[in-house]
């Protein structure tokens, strides 16, 4: 299916997440396609160590009721989740979205996933309160992180604060380096932490 697109290629395919990390090693890809559910080494633990290892982004491909590996995929550094039953056109865009640092978390279980995920950690004790976002956060970026956490791109963000879509990219980098994150899905969760969206 990625070798009818004219701009993805496809180098590799493997049948356990072992595999999956020695394949990566190998080829270097930009985007790694991870089941989650693999045999010798789940897809969490291969993802771990393929980040842990190179620049590539991995994309999991999820079902609705595997909330658990979901979670684990994210503390492991994934850049996004599909769910399997996404049409093929929306699995070559989801690579191509992955493929430029964009985090990409399927329309349908986007709140839940974060919702949920959120809630696992303990709860602050009585009398502790939410982390708080750096105070060198300007209220640009404050504002680019609210819309982040809404799930919008980069040219929606654009449209929405009337700037240019270069600038939005700006503030996004920006953010990534103060906040420390790898990529919009750990904006998207500082942001649900700090208490900026709910």
């Amino acid at each position: 299916m990625v070798d009818t697109a004219r701009d993805l290629t496809s180098i590799g395919s493997v049948a356990t997440g072992r595999d999956a990390v020695a394949a990566a090693a190998e080829h270097r890809p930009d985007v790694v396609l991870m089941d989650i559910r693999m045999p010798e080494m789940d897809g969490i633990e291969a993802t771990r160590r393929i980040i842990a290892a190179s620049h590539a982004r991995v994309l999991m491909l999820t079902t609705l009721d595997l909330d658990e590996y979901v979670f684990g995929a994210l503390q492991a550094g994934a850049s996004g989740f599909l769910l399997k039953d996404a049409p093929p056109h929306h699995l070559l865009s989801a690579v191509r979205t992955v493929a430029q640092g964009e985090a990409l978390l399927a329309p349908r279980v986007t709140k839940r996933l974060i919702a949920a995920y959120l809630d696992r950690p303990a709860q602050p004790r009585h009398g502790q309160q939410r982390p708080q976002l750096p105070e060198f956060i300007t209220p640009r970026e404050h504002e680019v992180l609210l819309l982040v956490a809404e799930g919008l791109t980069n040219a929606e963000i654009a449209e929405r604060l009337y700037i240019g879509t270069g600038t939005v990219k700006t503030h996004v980098a920006r953010l990534l380096t103060k906040l420390d994150a790898r990529d919009r899905v750990q904006l998207v969760i500082h942001a649900y932490r700090s208490g900026l969206t709910s």
